[in-house]
């Protein structure tokens, strides 16, 4: 039997704007929430150049300094911008600003756990993704949390897949990792001998056999059957699911 991981941030959870547009009026500064949206694919990509370039296998600073720059309605100087950077860094343990969930998600991290496949998570995080999970409710579905912050190991390395590929219990090479960052996830994830998903990613991108691209959870339910991992097929409702007052596990 395959296991599967999942990335957390914009794979499971996405960042939410709105939140973070709060958090830097703390600082007295005004962003649009819907500008944040619309900087994050760009600030993404600085992401996942920063890694191929060897800064870091979390740069998270890089991200959201291009994050901010992208977003702004007008520059930012830069004492204002770093001071903002510094801030969101130092509060990320209290209040991280991954929270919103990604539809369809979660929902197959479920199906997937109850159907007896072992389930985790992947994360170049902050040390307390955890925390956070159980603070969202949605712990139960995962077998292990990979918490590079917490571990002193993160992607795209081969260590921390291989951490987690012994909690499973599963070789790497029965392992399916869904991901969106090219360089972190799938690259990492090929690397290590596992298979990959690349989770929002360019459909145009040559990635070997051992590697599909999807732009949605349905796109990745097809993926995981297509390597082999039948629990993750779309189900089909129940009578129980389906009677009045019936409700799915909160999330």
């Amino acid at each position: 039997m395959h296991a599967v991981t999942f990335d957390f941030g914009q794979t499971l959870a996405s960042l939410d704007a709105g939140l973070t547009a709060t958090r830097l009026a703390e600082r007295s500064l005004s962003f649009d929430p819907q500008r944040i949206e619309v900087a994050l694919p760009d600030a993404w990509r600085v992401y996942d150049d920063a890694i191929h370039r060897g800064l870091g296998g979390h740069p998270w600073k890089i991200f959201m300094r291009a994050l901010l720059e992208r977003a702004a309605s007008s520059p930012l100087d830069e004492e204002a911008l770093a001071g903002a950077v510094d801030f969101l860094w130092s509060e990320q343990p209290r209040k991280n600003l991954w929270r919103r969930p990604i539809p369809g998600m979660l929902e197959l991290a479920e199906d997937l756990s109850d159907a007896g496949v072992p389930v985790g998570i992947v994360s170049n995080s902050e040390g307390r993704l955890a925390e956070l999970v159980a603070e969202l409710g949605w712990d139960d579905r995962f077998l292990v949390i990979a918490d590079s912050g917490r571990l002193g190991m993160d992607k795209p390395g081969r260590a921390i897949f291989g951490w987690t590929a012994e909690r499973l219990g599963r070789p790497l090479d029965r392992i399916v990792h869904i991901g969106d960052s090219l360089a972190a996830d799938v690259e990492g994830a090929l690397g290590a001998g596992m298979s990959a998903v690349w989770f929002g990613g360019d459909p145009k991108r040559a990635l070997g056999a051992r590697a599909r691209v999807a732009k949605d959870a349905g796109e990745v339910r097809r993926a995981l059957v297509e390597f082999g991992v039948a629990a993750a097929a779309e189900r089909v409702p129940t009578r129980a699911s389906l009677r009045p007052g019936s409700k799915p596990r909160s999330t």
